[in-house]
């Protein structure tokens, strides 16, 4: 997915809420802002938007000192997944279809992004997941396939909605590589982070080696792209992941809610639903 011209105001908007985030200074916000306003006449368009999203958040921790201003607000999240997990536990057991329940928390668990979205409430979207159509549905592509897959590369995204790739992991019940972001940007998964939510325990987990809050192959480490050819599945959950690999052309499941219009635009489905697309499909 290309960037277009509405992104350049959201990568404003993203350097402003980390670089508060990341200290009170106001000189040091404004001096984060002036420096993000100066990448502007250089983005290029044809770039996918975390190419760009990383020297933005790589300008607030330069200016700020700050590495990981979203590290608080991880714990939590990831801390208040672990509250719910038992139950949501029960739920994919109890219910009639596992795999597609587990598909869906998952999904309505990536609502938690303090770069698209800043307030969320993550009790009422798993109640509205649960009943709510998906805006693109492949899942009876999705289930054939890993049905017949030894293997699966699951591209993670945001910290706290690793708990809840931990209960879709464990009902696909395959031999699964879970790959999380190199270093701390945005409130994406590093491997400390999926090792709280104790995704460690049904899945092997890598960095990508990638810094950026999306999956750019040029930027990952040889070991993530050897597993990245040669695994039987890749699942790709987030936008972010989605906007770096939409033209990827080998089969990709992505799993994401569409969290602004840009997206909505290129997805063909509206903003705020819920999206299960298999890239080898064309319509929903």
């Amino acid at each position: 997915m290309k960037t277009y011209l509405e992104c350049i105001p959201c990568f404003l908007k993203q350097a402003l809420f980390a670089a508060r985030a990341a200290t009170q200074d106001e000189s040091k916000i404004k001096r984060v802002l002036d420096k993000v306003a100066g990448f502007i006449p250089d983005i290029p368009l044809d770039n996918p938007p975390p190419e760009t999203a990383r020297l933005v958040y790589g300008a607030v921790q330069d200016i700020t000192g700050v590495s990981d201003p979203f590290k608080a607000h991880k714990e939590k999240s990831i801390e208040y997944a672990l509250q719910l997990y038992p139950k949501l536990k029960s739920v994919v057991l109890d219910s009639e279809d596992p795999l597609r329940t587990a598909v869906r928390i998952a999904i309505a668990g990536n609502v938690i992004d303090f770069g698209a979205h800043q307030r969320f409430d993550l009790e009422a979207e798993i109640k509205d997941a649960l009943k709510m159509e998906l805006a693109i549905d492949h899942y009876a592509s999705f289930k054939q396939s890993v049905e017949k897959a030894r293997t699966v590369l699951y591209l993670g995204d945001n910290s706290g909605e690793t708990v809840f790739d931990r209960l879709l992991i464990e009902t696909l019940q395959k031999d699964t590589i879970y790959a999380v972001r190199d270093v701390p940007i945005i409130n994406d998964a590093t491997i400390e982070d999926a090792v709280k939510s104790g995704i460690d325990k049904t899945a092997r987990v890598i960095s990508s080696g990638c810094d950026a809050p999306g999956i750019i192959l040029n930027r990952c480490s040889r070991e993530f792209l050897d597993i990245y050819r040669t695994v039987d599945v890749v699942v790709s959950k987030g936008q972010g992941n989605f906007e770096s690999l939409s033209e990827e052309k080998r089969g990709i499941f992505f799993l994401l809610k569409v969290k602004c219009a840009i997206a909505a635009r290129h997805l063909g489905a509206r903003e705020g639903g819920m999206v299960l697309k298999d890239n080898r499909l064309l319509v929903g």
